[in-house]
């Protein structure tokens, strides 16, 4: 299944959770069930824009844009991460509200049911879409799925302060459970726009794909050829490495443009969405003197 597809189910799953969340609340009145209600319309906006961040990610390079669309994700993901922070501000203005002005909670039993309900869908899809995120290399679909992720420990989180509501008669849990919901949701959304900053300054590759790139140019080094000058770069679902590669001076072209495709393919092949780009040079040729990256 393709990443749009995926959102377009989160686009669903947030109108249908909205509906369950929504009634819950009408039927007992509580905030911290409001709360789970709000962060659920949050969901839905994030999906929405997730989706078409997505679509203008897929288009192909253009006069414009010659090395692509990709790194539209990241706008998905930080818009969700500040639309999570503007819940949690409203969640803890409407907590603060009912600490102050208690009122009695009606109907748990029905607003629990259609509480865990709507748990039971974002849990669902949120595992498919984090799976599917690391498949398609896709930030945006794994904000999505991670911020339906804190949607669920929200309700969870709801259904405990409800319960306890209940058992205790205490009802400054409800707002209580409220605020811990706001706090929790904040560090999500501090996560995400942490993130999408790191991928739109150019943040280098993971370490593990470095190391994967790095196994692949020493299978190739060697007396004659030598590689230096390696920098990583990721956007959204693209991984990008430059580098030079120096050989005898005597080589050919053809034998030196040879070899510079093997080992790209090479790297491409060990690093999934890999675009490796290769300057060639001869080996007494430096394009950079007294640089710490002439050593790999």
């Amino acid at each position: 299944m393709q990443v749009s597809s995926y959102l377009r189910l989160s686009v669903v799953a947030a109108l249908a959770t909205i509906a369950l969340k929504a009634g819950a609340w009408w039927l007992t009145g509580s905030v911290s069930l409001l709360s789970d209600a709000l962060e659920s319309l949050v969901n839905l906006a994030g999906a929405t824009f997730a989706l078409a961040m997505v679509t203008i990610a897929a288009q192909p390079a253009d006069e414009d844009h010659p090395y692509g669309h990709h790194k539209a994700e990241y706008f998905s993901s930080g818009f969700e991460g500040v639309l999570i922070l503007g819940a949690a501000v409203g969640i803890m203005l409407a907590a603060l509200d009912r600490w102050l002005h208690p009122q009695p909670l009606e109907r748990l039993d029905w607003g629990l049911a259609l509480s865990v309900a709507s748990s039971v869908i974002n849990g669902a899809l949120a595992w498919s879409m984090l799976r599917a995120a690391r498949e398609h290399h896709s930030i945006a679909l794994e904000g999505d799925a991670r911020h339906l992720i804190t949607d669920v420990w929200t309700s969870v989180g709801v259904v405990i302060g409800l319960i306890a509501v209940q058992l205790t008669g205490w009802l400054w849990l409800d707002p209580l459970a409220a605020l811990l919901v706001a706090l929790n949701i904040v560090r999500e959304g501090v996560s995400l726009v942490r993130r999408s900053a790191d991928g739109l300054m150019d943040r280098a590759l993971e370490p593990e794909h470095q190391a994967a790139i790095h196994a692949v140019l020493k299978d190739f080094d060697h007396a004659t050829i030598r590689f230096d000058h390696l920098t990583t770069r990721r956007a959204g679902a693209r991984r990008f490495a430059d580098l030079h590669m120096h050989m005898p001076a005597s080589w050919t072209l053809q034998r030196a443009a040879a070899l510079r495709a093997s080992v790209e393919q090479a790297l491409m092949s060990a690093v999934p969405g890999l675009r490796a780009t290769i300057q060639l040079l001869p080996m007494d040729v430096e394009a950079h003197f007294d640089d710490p990256k002439d050593l790999l």
